[in-house]
């Protein structure tokens, strides 16, 4: 009989916020907090595609370890004691939000995605009233050439869900990242404009998971700018399924 991987991992405990969970030994901190209701802030993290810990909004605390550590992609151990909402923490995710809005220009009043963008919501939820870093404000061409989207990298956090879903789910991989640190920016079919692609199937995924306004939909006003996002988990079953 062939032994399956979900076989193969073994049961481990641990503690998060002072209660004790069970679960899989190759799920991790983030997936365990999930499952038992417990809040873990992330803007790359999103059921149904790969985690790559971009963001470093989901750090947590582990007991007898000195760094934090990503919650998306730390794999949970036996006794292993977690803390996800701490003064340290809390501050920590403040000043990577203030990053994220003064790295680009996030101008929240006059963003498509206003009121329906992620990084809005989380700066909120934290407490965020001001940027405390000096904003770049760089100069990023937008990307209008298809027919049906717009890429504008001026509101990119390069989370890579729209990489990684165009890859793992649509299986087209136009998507990718181009260059580092501040020049760092999503291109299409390698640096071509999005409108020329051949392997674009126009199937709108990559701007469902879009956490912000940096891919959006053409014809469509700001309160109609909602991301359905149900399909990612229903599409990833299917893929494993087969």
């Amino acid at each position: 009989m062939i032994e399956t991987n979900v076989q193969r991992a073994r049961t481990k405990t641990l503690t998060i916020n002072s209660q004790a969970f069970s679960g899989r030994s190759d799920q991790t901190i983030l997936q365990i907090a999930r499952e038992n209701n417990i809040d873990i802030p992330t803007l790359c993290s999103i059921e149904g595609l790969s985690d790559v810990g971009a963001c470093r909004l989901c750090l947590v605390e582990i007991e007898g370890q000195r760094e934090l550590k990503p919650a998306c992609t730390t794999r949970i151990k036996d006794g292993m004691v977690v803390l996800t909402d701490t003064p340290k923490l809390r501050k920590h995710r403040k000043t990577v939000l203030s990053f994220l809005f003064a790295e680009k220009n996030h101008v929240c009043s006059v963003c498509v995605s206003n009121a329906h963008c992620e990084l809005q919501k989380m700066g909120a939820k934290a407490g965020l009233t001001h940027v405390e870093v000096p904003y770049l404000y760089p100069k990023m061409q937008v990307d209008a050439s298809h027919r049906r989207f717009i890429n504008d990298p001026n509101r990119c956090i390069l989370c890579t869900r729209c990489v990684r879903v165009c890859d793992e789910i649509e299986g087209a991989h136009i998507l990718d990242v181009f260059a580092r640190g501040l020049e760092s920016r999503i291109i299409a079919e390698m640096g071509r404009p999005w409108g020329e692609s051949e392997n674009c199937t126009g199937c709108g995924k990559c701007v469902q998971v879009c956490p912000t306004g940096a891919l959006n939909e053409k014809g469509l006003s700001v309160a109609e700018q909602h991301k359905r996002r149900g399909f990612l988990p229903y599409l990833t079953a299917m893929k494993r399924g087969r």
